[in-house]
């Protein structure tokens, strides 16, 4: 190889240092894109968070149905007019399959039953 191939060679690594390791160079770039991506994805979930709660609060200052759902359901209060009625909720019980054991009462007596060969 000939010195000025060495030094061209040599140049060319040294300009390409700074764009795809420096400080601004294409690696970087390309971590930033994807940090920008997720904060855009963070964003939008969180302004369908508020556009909800934002929803919520003005069907709370506008209107007595939410009012009163919210007070039937979280706090348990009915109207004056009204007979409460609680319902108890049942209790699921687990299942669980008995466990598969050989048992010998469960095989006939030789006594109380006749075989083909006593017969």
């Amino acid at each position: 190889m000939r010195p000025s191939t060495a030094i061209l060679l040599g140049l060319a690594v040294l300009l390409q240092y700074p764009l795809w390791l420096g400080k601004g160079g294409w690696l970087k770039v390309w971590d930033s894109d994807r940090q920008l991506r997720q904060q855009r994805e963070v964003n939008r979930q969180l302004e369908l968070r508020n556009a909800g709660l934002e929803a919520e609060t003005r069907n709370l200052k506008s209107g007595l149905e939410a009012v009163e759902e919210r007070s039937r359901f979280e706090l348990g209060m009915v109207k004056s007019d009204e007979v409460f009625y609680q319902l108890p909720q049942r209790k699921k019980a687990a299942v669980t399959p008995a466990p598969a054991t050989p048992t010998d009462t469960a095989k006939p007596d030789a006594a109380a039953a006749p075989s083909k060969e006593n017969q």
